[in-house]
């Protein structure tokens, strides 16, 4: 038997699968559960020595004999996350999170110090926003200026736990254009948005190399097999943020699909040939891990909203997809704006929650929770017209992330979108992309011709007894539901002071 492994480093939970790619079957899987450390002023953090207690519970409980089967390996991670290490390779300070927002004041002063948020997507084709490294940067620099001083490496949450694998600081570009540092046209970093972050220090210096997606960033280290269990030697791709690894293991990597992403935050992505800069700012211009371009459209609550609401209204997991069917599309003229820890697109880090339209009739717990799923789905919804807008054309939504689980979740997209929902018999995103880069950067070893569409139409199938067509009669509510929503933001937005 021979394996790649697949790590992906989540909000809450970090998880492992083996892929026999002689077989074409998951070998084995596992994860291990992470906790967030939040207060009321947005801050999210982790300690980054969880993430590898993590990995090493994760892969504890995985087969001796299908861990030293490991072939290559690639590791996913959570974007924008900072983590600022010494030379020595110590960790200076809690890990700033993606769904931190508490350093709004920085975004603030970064975008003064740039020209503006035009000046910004001019430079680096994305605005500053809380949710990127790049204001993380600015505010560990005046809150712990000592250990500011000390730091060697700014990585990101997948470039750590490569520096544990192999003990080399590198970058990819995917997950490096989520900084919000990278002028993603060139792929080379912006001077203008480093300079905006410390006028007085050179960060570039600070900025491990960036990769190629298919460059070998270094093999385990005889420390790293003896902790891990993992053989020695073995070679580790870039890896990438969890985006990019989601759009390898769901196939987006050609024109003509999305990706949508229902886990703690929400996605939606397609893969461009071209860099897609939006001057509005709403998509994000990504780039790909496969050497192309990503534009993204990314919600902070999603999941995370879900399993709020179950909480209080004492629904069990079991029951949830039960719940929703109880109650028609539209909720019955219900509207949840599910702002529960701020939100990126619209931009309101300050935001939070808030149901309209509750009335005698829907005041129940199935209208409560369907409410939130369609307000999650609507959401993102918005990124599907935004990308349309910019030229992107789509004729399926391929599903993944934990919500994908749910039956009645995936008709619910379905109809809201108006596209066909398309489930892979893999449905582990994130961490089957990272397996499947690693296996494309281990085949271009031999054979450079390999590209990556080779590898994952190979490596991918689809479920038809999951897939999920738009039934007209909800689509038709949906549209009259999604204007609603729209309307209701509109209303709520002066309510959240920026």
């Amino acid at each position: 038997m021979k394996t790649v492994l697949g790590i992906d480093l989540g909000t809450q939970s970090l998880k492992v699968v083996f892929y026999d790619y002689q077989a074409k079957q998951l070998a084995a899987a596992a994860s291990s559960p992470l906790d967030v450390l939040r207060d009321s002023s947005g801050r999210a953090e982790q300690e980054a020595v969880w993430w590898v207690d993590a990995l090493r519970s994760a892969l504890g409980q995985v087969p001796d004999e299908v861990r030293a089967s490991v072939q290559a390996m690639g590791v996913s991670g959570q974007q924008h996350g900072f983590v600022p290490v010494s030379a020595e390779g110590k960790v200076l300070a809690p890990v700033k999170l993606w769904c931190d927002t508490s350093t709004q004041l920085e975004v603030d002063e970064i975008t003064e110090a740039c020209g503006g948020r035009d000046r910004c997507i001019e430079h680096a084709g994305n605005p500053v926003l809380a949710g990127y490294t790049a204001s993380k940067i600015r505010w560990f620099g005046k809150q712990y200026p000592g250990r500011y001083r000390e730091m060697a490496f700014i990585m990101l949450p997948h470039d750590y736990l490569n520096f544990i694998l192999t003990g080399n600081a590198a970058m990819e570009c995917g997950d490096a254009s989520g900084t919000g540092l990278l002028d993603v046209r060139t792929r080379q970093w912006s001077p203008q948005l480093l300079h905006a972050v410390d006028p007085e220090r050179d960060l570039s210096a600070c900025l491990p190399p960036l990769l190629d997606a298919d460059q070998v960033l270094g093999v385990t280290s005889e420390g790293a097999a003896r902790r891990f269990g993992l053989p020695a030697g073995i070679p580790v791709a870039p890896g990438g943020g969890d985006n990019m690894m989601a759009a390898i293991g769901t196939g987006n990597v050609t024109p003509g699909k999305l990706t949508m992403s229902l886990g703690t935050s929400g996605t939606l992505f397609a893969y461009s040939d071209t860099p897609v800069i939006d001057a509005d700012g709403n998509i994000a211009a990504f780039c790909s891990s496969t050497g192309g371009w990503l534009p993204l459209l990314c919600t902070m609550n999603c999941t995370l909203a879900t399993e709020l609401m179950k909480q209080p209204l004492g629904i069990a997991t079991p029951q949830f997809d039960a719940t929703l069917v109880e109650v028609e599309a539209g909720s019955d003229g219900l509207i949840m704006l599910p702002f529960f820890t701020g939100e990126r697109t619209p931009n309101l880090p300050k935001a939070s929650a808030s149901m309209l339209g509750l009335t005698a009739q829907n005041c129940t717990r199935g209208h409560m929770l369907r409410a939130t799923v369609e307000g999650a789905t609507y959401a993102i919804r918005f990124g599907l017209d935004e990308m349309t807008r910019l030229g992107i054309e789509a004729s399926e939504i391929v599903l993944t992330g934990g919500g994908s689980k749910s039956a009645a979740w995936r008709q619910i997209v379905a109809d809201v979108c108006n596209l066909p929902v398309t489930l892979l018999a893999q449905d582990e995103g994130a961490s089957f992309g990272a397996a499947l880069q690693a296996l494309w950067v281990l085949q271009r070893q031999h054979d450079r011709s390999t590209s990556i569409e080779a590898v994952t139409s190979e490596h991918l199938a689809s479920r038809p007894d999951a897939c999920s067509k738009p039934d007209p009669v909800n689509t038709r509510r949906y549209q009259r539901g999604y204007a609603a929503y729209q309307r209701a933001l509109v209303q709520v937005i002066p309510l959240f002071d920026n």
